[in-house]
């Protein structure tokens, strides 16, 4: 048989996990995919795949042997792709995943301008706050705010964000400006993520201290979404925290201002993650080179998240009547907080 063609039936074994699906796959009786894969092994003189009557298992020497033919087979598919003209059009469906705020108001505009660039195109945007498995889930490309953990990913960092603490300008010339974290506890607070009154900010104790510290905190409103907890804070309800591209809008035009700047943590990262690297459908690889291009042209995924300087309020503004704010609400079951 074809070198490559006994190739493709291997790796389709591997990902079926098994012989009888490996056939249906590939539209191939099982006795010719068990004489595809016994040819293979007789040409290599190893063996790839161990038997029994309910399952076929990958050897060591096998799960090598998959990549380097996933590689290879990866690469003569591009071959055939750049010589037929397809380079230049990608086409399929391609599946995008990113935060809920996130997706909505940076990830969109680039998934539809890549759709407008590439008429035979088409897209699913799962824009969900939790993480993604992008095997499992037959997800293409990740937008993921934070530190990765090691894994077979590839990532493209694009920027980073901020964790600020802002109030509206009324709120703060009303019951005056926070001027170390302790101060956080007379103030009214809206936590965002969850049910809980709780809420548990880490920051730095005094400006520029290189530790962090955890404070806990009674929030007086307590609601599920970022989009809420803007509008209360716009409302001048109290102080939230949220992350800086989530309210850069707000904080340009002035509609809020963010306090205790210098006891920040320190910004977390945002990384555009996809599995193949170099060897990822032109789909994919078109999709990756211009949502990077986009984002890192991005004003909210720089540090200050706009591009320029905060705007920081310029001092402690006193409260036009010195009064200690409630922070009591009623106690609720806790939630499993959402990541922003």
């Amino acid at each position: 048989m074809d070198r490559f063609h006994l190739m493709k039936v291997f790796v389709a074994v591997v990902d079926a996990s098994g012989l009888a699906g490996a056939a249906r796959a590939l539209s191939l009786s099982p006795p010719a995919v068990t004489r595809a894969i016994g040819e293979l092994e007789q040409r290599l003189g190893v063996r790839l795949l161990t038997r029994t009557t309910r399952v076929v298992r990958v050897t060591d020497a096998g799960a090598r042997y998959a990549e380097d033919c996933r590689r290879i087979l990866a690469e003569i598919d591009e071959a055939d792709e750049s010589a037929a003209g397809l380079h230049a059009a990608p086409r399929g469906r391609l599946g995008v995943t990113a935060p809920v705020l996130f997706g909505g108001l940076l990830v969109m505009p680039v998934v539809t301008e890549y759709l407008q660039r590439y008429p035979g195109a088409h897209a699913a945007c799962w824009f969900v706050d939790r993480i993604v498995n992008l095997a499992d889930e037959g997800v293409d490309v990740a937008v993921r705010i934070g530190e990765l953990p090691d894994s077979g990913l590839h990532a493209a960092r694009v920027g980073g964000v901020r964790r600020v603490i802002c109030a509206a300008p009324a709120y703060l010339k009303q019951h005056g400006e926070p001027e170390a974290p302790g101060d956080l506890r007379r103030h009214s607070l809206i936590s965002a993520g969850g049910l809980t009154p709780s809420v548990e900010w880490k920051l730095r104790e005094a400006a520029g201290a290189p530790a962090l510290r955890s404070y806990k905190l009674d929030a007086r409103l307590a609601t599920t979404t970022n989009d809420s907890a803007i509008a209360a804070c716009v409302a001048g309800f109290g102080l939230a925290r949220l992350l800086s591209y989530q309210v850069a809008a707000q904080l340009r035009s002035g509609v809020l201002r963010v306090v205790l700047a210098a006891h920040e943590d320190q910004p977390l990262p945002v990384q555009v993650v996809y599995r193949e690297g170099r060897y990822a459908a032109q789909k994919i690889r078109a999709f990756v080179d211009l949502a990077v291009e986009r984002l890192r042209a991005n004003p909210a995924l720089h540090h200050d998240g706009l591009g320029e300087p905060l705007p920081v309020s310029a001092g402690p503004a006193r409260p036009a009547t010195r009064r200690a704010v409630s922070t009591a609400a009623p106690r609720t079951p806790p939630t499993r907080r959402k990541p922003a």
